[in-house]
């Protein structure tokens, strides 16, 4: 008797084999059910996307101009400009990354590298989780009570620290998940050629990490650039040309909140290009820190 009889004549044959093409057909099925959903979604995302970017295109480069980068702010009518709060977004926002991107750099360096399952680290990972979530808000509150109410008057230095304060959890997580990420093998190799932890860290570990910690500082620069709440309980806002940071400082996302708010149409056009700038600052930004780092590999 041959070998396909035998199979053919042992009993549930038949049976297991109806059985693993209803198998197969429910799992095709769910697949495709699966596949479908997630273009759906994609395809939401997209829609979503590219309608924000549209209206914002459509409604910010209409009114942006020479004349809006390279002007002051005005009263309503008088054709004014948008320079003293982008320099003001550009100082605040840059003194506020350079103060919370070494903090958040060792920190996230130490929860990895020196803390991973003590109490102490944990402490400091539960806190930092609790910091990224919590609403800018609260951090203004915060900045307000320790850095405004004591030194009588709201600053640029205070918009900065509560900049700093957002930037700071960010900078954490991204450094600390991208360091866990490196294979134990690339520390052991440094170690066995007698080089100290801290070189290892600094020399190889910081380096072979350093497109994820970059997105993650450009993460934490994109969130900043638009925040309104933490500015209004420390720097204010100034609709004169300033640069002194221990006065009331200007800067883009407070001027957008007051202009599109406002009933004057001038202003909701400077508005809509303040959204515009912000958004092609933290794009451009984006795509220089990239290129940057895929020219060092």
């Amino acid at each position: 008797m041959s070998a396909s009889m035998q199979a053919s004549s042992m009993p549930g044959r038949p049976r297991d084999l109806r059985a693993s093409a209803a198998l197969g057909r429910r799992r095709r099925r769910t697949d495709m059910a699966v596949r479908a959903a997630c273009f759906v979604a994609t395809g939401i995302g997209l829609m979503f996307l590219v309608s924000i970017l549209g209206t914002l295109i459509w409604n910010g480069g209409s009114a942006l101009s020479l004349h809006v980068l390279t002007d002051v702010t005005r009263p309503p009518g008088s054709n004014g400009g948008l320079l003293n709060p982008i320099i003001g977004s550009l100082i605040q926002t840059f003194i506020g990354t350079a103060i919370g991107t070494p903090i958040g750099l060792l920190v996230g360096t130490y929860l990895a590298e020196y803390a991973k399952n003590t109490p102490l680290g944990n402490a400091v990972r539960f806190v930092s989780d609790i910091l990224l979530s919590a609403p800018s808000i609260l951090i203004g509150l915060f900045v307000y009570q320790v850095l405004v109410v004591p030194f009588g008057g709201f600053s640029g230095w205070a918009g900065a620290v509560a900049l700093a304060i957002i930037v700071i959890p960010i900078v954490v997580r991204t450094t600390e998940d991208m360091l866990r990420l490196l294979p134990d093998t690339l520390r052991e190799a440094v170690i066995g050629l007698g080089a100290p932890k801290w070189k290892m860290i600094t020399l190889v570990c910081w380096r072979a990490a350093a497109s994820g910690i970059m997105t993650g500082v450009l993460l934490a620069i994109a969130r900043v650039a638009g925040e309104t709440a933490p500015l209004l309980f420390t720097s204010l806002g100034n609709l004169n040309w300033s640069l002194s940071l221990s006065a009331p400082m200007a800067s883009l996302p407070l001027t957008i909140y007051a202009y599109a708010g406002s009933p004057y149409q001038d202003w909701i056009a400077l508005a809509w290009a303040g959204a515009l700038i912000i958004t092609l600052g933290v794009l451009g930004l984006n795509i220089f820190a990239r290129s940057l780092l895929r020219r060092r590999k």
